[in-house]
């Protein structure tokens, strides 16, 4: 069980793949229904789609290191398409979080699987963290890259304190209603009797 094998870390990276494929699904639906929001929003439906994802992250590749190669495909992402610079440290930072809790930690099964999805997608949030906590920085960064004001107005006209706890609250709430049908998928169609979740 100790260490990443060759396949491990071929079916973590197959996991990868479909998990950011599910992340562009909820980045489409957000943008086509609610516009204004969408930014806000993407961690939280993500979450909501990914639940079966991480249950097969997790119980075909149940080692350290799994949980943070799939959360890492989004980091490098953020990192080569011209996101906020620090965009990328929170989509290391919480699936390895999440990856600790989940296979170094002896608290209940239940909880810990639980609490370590719900790290896991908060590695989303790195693009719109800084919408908050780095304003300035934030707009230089757009302006940098050749955006107008009236742009920059639009990205900032949802932000506010409300939308922060509305965001990083729905983030937590679909973590934990994503991955309980998450559960019901994974047990009908991917467990094995004998190891249902």
């Amino acid at each position: 069980m100790k260490g990443l094998k060759i396949q491990d870390l071929i079916s973590s990276g197959v996991y990868a793949t479909v998990y950011f494929f599910v992340v562009f699904l909820a980045t489409l639906i957000l943008r086509f229904t609610i516009p204004t929001l969408n930014s806000l929003l993407i961690p939280g439906l993500s979450a909501l789609l990914s639940g079966v994802v991480y249950l097969m992250v997790i119980n075909r590749v149940p080692k350290f290191g799994a949980i943070t190669i799939v959360g890492s495909i989004m980091a490098i992402f953020f990192l080569i398409f011209g996101y906020f610079p620090l965009a990328f440290v929170p989509s290391l930072l919480f699936p390895l979080l999440g990856d600790w809790v989940q296979t170094k930690t002896n608290i209940n099964e239940k909880v810990r699987v639980y609490l370590s999805y719900t790290l896991f997608s908060f590695g989303l949030t790195g693009p719109i963290l800084p919408l908050w906590f780095m304003k300035e920085a934030y707009i230089d960064s757009l302006l940098s890259r050749g955006k107008d004001m009236t742009y920059i107005n639009s990205v900032f006209e949802p932000i506010s304190t409300v939308s922060f706890f509305v965001s990083m609250g729905l983030t937590i709430l679909f973590s934990i209603i994503g991955l309980m049908i998450g559960q019901k998928i994974y047990n009908k169609h991917f467990a094995k009797k004998s190891n249902q979740v």
